[in-house]
């Protein structure tokens, strides 16, 4: 995986969280409106929305880039659309944006490595 891939994973984990939290206390929020005269739905419904909506497009940019199988896109997905889903998808992005770091840098240093191994006169080709 490249920097950019681990970039888009990052984003996707960190808006994985908010959107979780808002959905939790919106569905507080729609509680408390049945049964109270406290009705808070009219604010953290568009909140929850349009987190939602950034979760659901950092997902298929993250989807694009990092060429998930179609099992752990779909996972990723309905995580978002379960109360506490975004909780555990931000820990398993955690760990993958991690791995994808690590293996950009390695990529990276290695790439650094092969070109001074080079003799000054030949061209570098690119792996």
């Amino acid at each position: 995986m490249d920097l950019k891939t681990a970039a888009a994973l990052r984003r996707l984990r960190l808006v994985s969280a908010p959107e979780a939290a808002s959905f939790l206390i919106l569905l507080v929020c729609t509680l408390l409106k049945y049964t109270t005269d406290f009705n808070a739905v009219p604010v953290l419904g568009p909140i929850h929305g349009v987190l939602f909506i950034v979760y659901v497009l950092f997902w298929a940019d993250a989807w694009n880039r990092a060429r998930w199988p179609l099992g752990r896109s779909a996972l990723y997905l309905a995580l978002s659309i379960l109360p506490t889903g975004g909780f555990f998808a931000e820990r398993m992005l955690a760990r993958e944006c991690e791995e994808a770091v690590a293996a950009a840098r390695t990529k990276q240093e290695q790439g650094a490595q092969d070109a001074q191994e080079q003799e000054p006169g030949q061209a570098v080709t690119p792996a």
